[in-house]
């Protein structure tokens, strides 16, 4: 996990300063009713699911929603994409049983894998990388 962390502290952030600063200004808009806050996109994603057809599936859809708010409102839109980044899963249980076969529960590709067997559900951390590259 060490070695894991050290290559993550090396690379480059995916939002910049900047950015974060930016989308506080435009969130504190939205809440003096300024402008919509409108946020799509999926609660989990696998990596088998990162491909660029997707993305730009979900980024139309999200531009097409913009664009009736915006005419409508008549207000600016802040969108906000939950894709290409959701890779962990909150979950209720720590562990799963099936039949006499009790496993650490699947909490998403950054964390382990879905299939039932004890590598799979073993907490991987060389999938933050994966996780990060795709992410990117």
């Amino acid at each position: 996990m060490g070695a894991t962390l050290a290559q993550l502290a090396k690379l480059p952030p995916l939002v910049t300063s900047w950015e974060i600063e930016n989308l506080k200004q435009q969130l504190a808009e939205a809440a003096r009713g300024e402008r919509f806050l409108l946020q799509g996109g999926d609660c989990s994603e696998s990596f088998d699911d990162c491909e660029s057809a997707a993305i730009a599936s979900k980024l139309k859809i999200l531009l097409q929603m913009s664009l009736v708010l915006v005419q409508g409102g008549k207000k600016r839109v802040t969108r906000i994409g939950r894709f290409a980044g959701q890779y962990a899963k909150p979950r209720s249980a720590d562990t799963e049983t099936r039949g006499n076969l009790t496993l650490p529960t699947y909490r998403g590709d950054m964390i382990n894998r879905p299939g039932f067997t004890r590598e799979e559900r073993a907490p991987n951390p060389d999938l933050l990388l994966r996780a990060y590259e795709r992410s990117g």
